[in-house]
């Protein structure tokens, strides 16, 4: 029987917590979140409960990876709705803390990747995983987690956040999860609640591109450029569609390819009218819905 959830506000509340779990030798599963969660959230929360004695979820919209002309203040939110699904799901503590609770007005200390932040979204949001960097490694202080769980929709961030903790010895195993999918293919994101429903339409653009980049790798086609240029044609294709960039990576390094051999990363940030979507696959990978 799923007991009851506990919300927590305090950062210094949610350390206890966590102490105390270490105490009992008990494993705590972490899913950090900005929120308004959709069935991608869930999927993480449910492999937490799977593997671990515990599961904490942090809610926090996070001021620092936002650009000054991005939308935090619009980001979508629904703390009813977030608190009931999560409650829901068997999850033993949601942590909800308020900005003061994290930034003072005199904070001053980031954390930043000298490459890998550098590539994909660093190019036009600078600042960007300065701040994700920042904010997962305060969480992971707090919450003091055995295991946190990512999506792979956010493949970059993913990246980040596994180097972070390798280079700064975090006691703490950062696993990825599949990108969950809408029916036709459209990577779920808290983002999509912003499309018309004719942009929303659109948006399946990105998933019909990233599998026109993985039938030429079933067909061995060695020239990136041919990659590039063919999944640009099926984004510019929709009237509202601009790419921010459309690339293929190396999965480890996100360094552009000359040439396509064992694996690529294809992956894409293009705006659906003011809409910013991003999307990757793995193109060695099995065919799949989720992923």
């Amino acid at each position: 029987m799923v007991g009851s959830m506990d919300t927590i506000t305090s950062v210094r509340e949610m350390i206890e917590w966590s102490r105390f779990q270490i105490s009992c030798r008990k494993d705590t599963g972490f899913v950090p979140t900005m929120g308004y969660l959709h069935d991608g959230h869930l999927s993480l929360v449910n492999r937490a409960r799977s593997e671990n004695d515990s599961v904490v979820v942090s809610v926090f919209v996070n001021p620092t990876q936002f650009g000054p002309n991005e939308d935090l203040s619009v980001y979508p939110r629904d703390p009813d709705g977030d608190s009931a699904k999560l409650e829901a799901a068997g999850i033993d503590v949601l942590f909800v803390p308020e900005a003061g609770e994290l930034y003072s007005p005199s904070h001053e200390t980031f954390v930043e990747l000298e490459r890998l932040s550098r590539h994909l979204c660093g190019k036009s949001r600078p600042l960007h995983f300065r701040g994700v960097a920042t904010i997962v490694l305060k969480l992971f202080n707090i919450v003091l987690p055995t295991n946190a769980y990512f999506g792979s929709k956010d493949y970059q961030q993913l990246q980040v956040i596994k180097n972070m903790v390798r280079d700064l010895n975090v006691n703490t195993m950062v696993i990825g999860c599949p990108t969950i999918r809408e029916h036709d293919g459209l990577a779920m994101s808290s983002r999509n609640s912003y499309l018309s429903p004719d942009q929303r339409k659109q948006a399946i653009c990105l998933y019909d591109a990233l599998m026109i980049a993985r039938r030429l790798f079933a067909a061995r086609e060695p020239d990136p450029n041919a990659y590039l240029q063919a999944m640009k044609s099926r984004v510019l294709s929709e009237p509202d569609a601009l790419p921010d960039y459309i690339s293929l990576v190396h999965p480890e390094t996100l360094e552009n390819l000359t040439t396509v051999n064992y694996n690529a990363l294809a992956v894409m940030a293009v705006r659906i009218g003011k809409t910013r979507l991003i999307d990757n696959m793995l193109l060695a990978e099995p065919a799949s819905r989720n992923q």
